[in-house]
């Protein structure tokens, strides 16, 4: 098994040599873990993982040969996950009860409601269509069915809530993948403005020969470093309705930190607020104030915004919309703000254009970027490439 794994991390381009897997090896012979699941993962991506942005390829790696072992081991302490009795108990509804179910209402409406409810709600509840629970038909809990609600905690079933509360787990963006086309960079390349800035340390051929030949003696001449002057801030979102489009995304994310050597990068869910972050597993803790991206970046760099656009609208047009903490102000206040310090500004969307019309959301975030709202196609990133040239 052990060999397998070695060569598995080595087929997923994680740079793994029989020096570490001895090390590995020797550690586990002289007991420096205890016999846990847990404390053999921390100490195998300890040894092998050398660098950061590998952390996530491992992982699925670790998961790949050693599934099974985290579950199994201590199985007969075991209880049965939560996460079954809530999938047991989840109602499945004809088409005619699910008409017959009414919304609470507007925004204010419903979010009033769950303070009432979670004033009054004394225990745990399953199955029923007012309190906070599992399965039924309430506005409020997750596994049910309701046309307007806020799901807590749980799955998203049938894409219908308004506000969701529960901490999800999202992941980096692999830089170093690999593209499958060299059409995004082309395309990028169109944002290429050079110019030879810095100390010269370059020798410059040409002068070099003009020099010595005037001259009579050897002329060396030298001369800055030729390279695009262009200043790229890069707004990417990550986590929920964004995880189908991961690869798509890694892709233009590899293609942007290789073309552009003035590269910021920062992490956003669903709509830029007050914060954003540069890694996702400490987004919580770590996060960078918008007003400070605004103030750090001046108004030459070109700003570039990667998401579907795909969410409740009151996450764009109210406060507390956010599906992970209270905004004090709306998305759009933010649009406008990023926007207005960055008019060279653009917004990828992986989503088809023919399904932008059916979404509230893709609507008003459109409109906050002055229509500047381009699909993640070749075509769309060769306009939107564009179009950033024309605001020079």
């Amino acid at each position: 098994m052990f060999f397998n794994f070695l060569d598995e991390l080595r087929a997923a381009g994680i740079p793994a040599s029989m020096k570490e897997h001895l090390v590995l090896l020797e550690a586990l012979d002289r007991d420096v873990i205890s016999r846990d699941p847990e404390q053999f993962y921390y100490l195998a991506r300890a040894t092998y993982v050398k660098d950061e942005g590998l952390i996530d390829r491992f992982d699925q790696v670790f998961a790949k040969v050693f599934k099974g072992i985290l579950t199994s081991y201590g199985a007969e302490n075991a209880e049965i996950p939560a996460e079954w009795l809530q999938a047991i108990a989840e109602k499945f509804l004809t088409p005619e009860e699910m008409e017959a179910i009414k919304s609470l209402g507007s925004w204010d409406e419903i979010m009033e409601t769950l303070k009432q409810r979670l004033a009054e709600q004394q225990g745990r509840h399953q199955g029923g269509n007012k309190w906070i629970g599992t399965g039924g038909t309430s506005p409020f809990g997750n596994s049910g069915y309701n046309p307007k609600g806020v799901r807590i905690g749980g799955e998203g079933k049938h894409g219908r809530a308004l506000k969701v509360w529960d901490k999800r787990e999202f992941r980096n963006l692999d830089s170093t993948k690999e593209l499958g086309t060299r059409n995004i960079k082309i395309a990028l390349r169109r944002l290429r403005c050079f110019a030879r800035e810095g100390a010269a340390d370059e020798l410059d051929i040409d002068e070099t020969i003009d020099g010595t030949a005037r001259n009579g003696w050897l002329d060396i001449r030298m001369r800055p470093e030729r390279h695009n002057a262009v200043k790229l801030l890069l707004f990417l979102d990550v986590g929920g309705s964004m995880d189908p489009h991961i690869k798509l995304c890694e892709e233009l994310f590899s293609a942007a930190t290789s073309e552009f050597k003035n590269l910021e990068f920062f992490y956003f869910h669903n709509c830029p607020y007050e914060g954003v972050w540069k890694d996702n597993r400490r987004r919580f803790s770590e996060r960078t104030p918008t007003w400070d991206v605004l103030h750090k970046y001046g108004h030459d760099y070109k700003l570039i915004l990667v998401g579907d656009a795909s969410m409740s609208p009151y996450e764009v047009s109210h406060p507390g919309g956010s599906v992970e903490h209270f905004n004090e102000e709306p998305g759009t206040v933010w649009m406008h703000r990023l926007t207005t310090t960055y008019p060279a500004a653009a917004w990828l969307n992986p989503v088809p254009q023919a399904h932008w019309g059916y979404s509230q959301s893709i609507a008003l975030l459109r409109e906050a970027m002055g229509g500047r709202m381009y699909p993640l196609t070749l075509a769309g990133l060769d306009d939107a490439m564009r179009g950033l040239t024309r605001k020079n």
